[in-house]
């Protein structure tokens, strides 16, 4: 039986040294799945996988995700990066190539609640989160030694109306260049753009809602008090707009008018772990292309 690896690390399966994924938006038109793929052969490069969609045939966006094996991929992803720039250029492209044997880096921010918490967790013992786990940081020291009995590093920051500008500093400075994600896992504060900007579209929100009902606190009163039948969790990019972001996933569970304000939350828990770790799971495989204020992901 699998047991935890330390420092939060995943080892590289043997057919990941030579995959990579590319990821792909720009004005949609024909020839541009003809020319990546014909760009992807020339370079030696085999697709074991391509998906792709549109917004509008005429004139809408154009997105596309593509899995490749490609032999010495580490000492020729260089040159094929660079020869790519001119494919790109002439579609109007916004694109990146993925190592799978580079393992994304994640930071887990958390308050007192750890439910989604042990949720990313026990996913990524399991396996089923490839990635790896840099950090965890929390405004309290509850979950401490829980954490570091996966030898994963544990941040107690406080934070206080006073402290927060200090507190957030503190966060940048821990996590600033180390990592490529982050996951707020109900760390139930408000993070300023300061920490938003960098991580744009790398920063990942379980809100406790199905949003954009109940934005910002207590949406499980809110819900209780207008008597919803469908309670749910959505998990989304931070923006600067509260609760605001491209919107990864959601999920929906029924409830009656006998279930309070506790039985709500109860309920909400376990709808709420498995949106977050969806969404975590889907960044990290680079199942999701951002355009505006919406999500395209690839199942």
């Amino acid at each position: 039986m699998e047991t935890h690896i330390h420092s939060g690390r995943r080892p590289v399966k043997p057919y990941e040294s030579n995959r990579a994924r590319m990821l792909i938006s720009c004005p949609d038109g024909p020839g541009i799945v003809a020319a990546v793929s014909r760009f992807l052969h020339e370079h030696g490069a085999n697709i074991v996988q391509s998906d792709q969609y549109t917004m509008d045939p005429e004139g809408g966006m154009f997105f596309m995700r593509i899995e490749f094996d490609l032999e010495n991929l580490d000492e020729r992803l260089a040159g094929l990066e660079r020869d790519f720039a001119a494919i790109a250029e002439q579609f109007g492209m916004q694109w990146n190539i993925y190592q799978l044997s580079r393992k994304k880096k994640l930071a887990i921010f958390v308050s007192k609640e750890d439910h989604c918490l042990v949720e990313l967790l026990w996913q990524w013992q399991a396996g089923d989160l490839d990635a790896e786990i840099s950090m965890v940081v929390s405004n309290h020291p509850d979950m401490k030694e829980y954490v570091e009995s996966f030898d994963i590093p544990y941040y107690h920051i406080p934070v206080t109306p006073e402290t927060k500008r200090e507190a957030e500093q503190k966060q940048l400075e821990i996590v600033g260049g180390k990592v490529d994600l982050i996951v707020l896992a109900r760390y139930m504060q408000i993070v300023s753009p300061a920490l938003i900007e960098p991580y744009r579209n790398r920063l990942i929100n379980i809100h406790h809602s199905f949003l954009p009902a109940f934005v910002g606190g207590k949406p499980y009163a809110q819900a209780y008090e207008r008597g919803v039948k469908l309670i749910g969790a959505t998990a989304h990019y931070v923006t600067e707009e509260l609760d605001g972001g491209p919107i990864i996933e959601q999920d929906v569970q029924r409830v009656t008018h006998r279930d309070n304000v506790s039985e709500l939350k109860r309920i909400g828990r376990t709808i709420e772990r498995v949106v977050l770790a969806r969404a975590v799971k889907w960044h990290i495989e680079d199942r999701i292309l951002v355009h505006q204020n919406k999500t395209v992901v690839f199942s």
